[in-house]
């Protein structure tokens, strides 16, 4: 499958919104149940991201969507302080990637995003649930290497990876 990744503007939320309820059944099928919860991401969290400029859409051949996430260049506040581990690269700049979601019935979104990422800046990092071990899988089999623990602003952990 081709996937091609375009900005998210506002007249995507609605889509985006039903991307994240397919990336919530896959990790509640696997055994993720407390991640992503609630409301989360909300949809005030999403526009945000539209507004910063953050957010993308994945779209395969025919032009369906099939997946999201939101790439954010610049110092992420919750990856100032690692724990039980360090960043492989701490002085240059870095991208984050979060909220990372795809449809049920697609294949192929997550490495589209990380290698379209990457593409962008070759220094990447992103954070998953303990529980999630399908983005563990798939952040170690596209070359990031666990650093450690951080804390979100809210107190939950995450397990913290990087590529560079």
């Amino acid at each position: 499958m081709t996937i091609q990744i375009r900005q998210s503007t506002l007249a995507d939320l609605p889509v985006l919104m039903q991307l994240f309820e397919s990336g919530k059944r896959i990790m509640r099928r696997s055994g993720n149940l407390r991640q992503w919860t609630g409301s989360y991401p909300s949809e005030n969290v999403v526009a945000g991201d539209i507004h910063r400029g953050h957010s993308y859409l994945c779209l395969d051949e025919t032009g369906r969507s099939v997946g999201t996430f939101a790439f954010i260049p610049g110092d992420d506040p919750t990856y100032a302080r690692i724990y039980e581990g360090e960043w492989l690269d701490n002085t240059h700049p870095y991208a984050t990637i979060h909220r990372l979601a795809g449809r049920e019935d697609a294949s192929g979104v997550a490495a589209a995003c990380l290698d379209w990422c990457y593409a962008q800046i070759p220094n990447l990092r992103a954070d998953t649930h303990r529980d999630n071990s399908i983005m563990q899988h798939i952040l170690l089999k596209h070359g990031f290497r666990y650093c450690g623990i951080i804390y979100l602003l809210n107190g939950d952990e995450r397990l913290a990876y990087q590529k560079v």
